[in-house]
């Protein structure tokens, strides 16, 4: 199951929000063996955020993989992601972040998986 996480200090509105959820479907069948009906999608907004020492508008997103993954995937994920971001909450790529970690073990339906 992928979980994303999308802190932003922006306010999303339900239209926006559902169009990122969409894209991001889209975006993680990028990565082999992930597919929406697993996606998971976590949005907290209104974050206050400082870059450099100042407070800034800014998006963070944390993907969270069971099992690895080729690296030109997640790099494909990453910036068609970050692209899409970009276009749909009109904020500066350079202000736009992504981490992705991967895990051996994960926890769900009732147990642990390996």
């Amino acid at each position: 199951m992928p979980y994303i996480a999308l802190n932003t200090s922006l306010e999303i509105s339900e239209t926006q929000k559902e169009l990122i959820k969409t894209e991001l479907g889209n975006l993680i069948t990028i990565i082999p063996d992930k597919t929406e009906s697993k996606l998971m999608i976590d949005f907290s907004e209104s974050k206050t955020i400082y870059k450099a020492g100042s407070k800034t508008s800014g998006v963070f997103i944390d993907l969270r993989l069971f099992h690895k993954s080729e690296f030109e995937a997640k790099k494909e994920f990453t910036e068609k992601t970050i692209e899409m971001i970009n276009q749909k909450l009109d904020i500066s790529k350079e202000n736009i972040y992504l981490t992705i970690m991967e895990f051996d073990n994960w926890g769900s339906g009732g147990t642990l998986k390996l």
